[in-house]
């Protein structure tokens, strides 16, 4: 499997618990700050259509994924325009992290592009450790479960899981793939907090997470 940097906030299964069920909690960004990101209102947007591709008139940077290496997202849509476009967001920020590991390039301008804060520098520290290591990414991963959420100050939370059990690291010089045995910790529970930008790009500002979380086990 796969090694993300992970935070375990407290409670955190317990807050997640409650957030995939519908219920809410607080409506003050403080206050949920040891809990779930984007559970403070525990509210989903009415639905209305996604904008077409069309709408989308950011200019943002093609990201290409390493050879053989694969990114489930499920869902990719949620039925409403704005939690469409921090589905989308999110999305791209994950797949350009690994982009930047197959280049073995922390700086990545696409990495900088979709996060800031603490997720910005956390990402740079962790695709370090790969270049550190000498690995990349290979195999497929899955993302699902994703729930989005949004707060009166107008960030917005996502909660998702990741299966990792068929993702994998690779040596770069050799191209020796490390195959691991699926286990319980091979499923991994998010918390990421994300703002939109003046540009309109849902950057991800704060990202917490539990390896071998029980929300995630199959």
């Amino acid at each position: 499997m796969r090694t993300r940097p992970t935070i375990a906030a407290a409670a955190l299964t317990a807050a997640v618990t409650l957030l995939l069920s519908g219920c809410g909690g607080s409506d003050s960004e403080d206050s949920g700050k040891d809990e779930i990101a984007g559970a403070d209102t525990g509210a989903s947007a009415s639905a209305s259509p996604s904008p077409s591709a069309s709408a989308d008139v950011v200019d943002r940077p093609e990201v290409s994924l390493p050879k053989g290496d694969n990114l489930v997202f499920a869902p990719e849509t949620a039925g409403d325009a704005k939690a469409d476009a921090v589905l989308k967001d999110n999305a791209e920020y994950l797949r350009a992290i690994d982009e930047a590991i197959g280049e073995q390039n922390p700086k990545s301008e696409a990495v900088a592009f979709y996060s800031k804060d603490s997720a910005y520098l956390g990402s740079v520290e962790w695709i370090s450790g790969f270049v550190k290591d000498g690995v990349t990414v290979t195999g497929t991963v899955r993302y699902f479960d994703r729930k989005v959420s949004f707060s009166k100050d107008g960030s917005a939370g996502l909660v998702y899981c990741a299966d990792e059990s068929k993702g994998y690291t690779k040596d770069v010089k050799t191209g020796k793939v490390n195959v691991t045995e699926a286990s319980k910790d091979s499923y991994v529970l998010y918390n990421d907090r994300l703002r939109k930008n003046d540009k309109g790009v849902w950057q991800t500002t704060k990202s917490t997470s539990e390896r071998g979380s029980e929300v995630c086990q199959p």
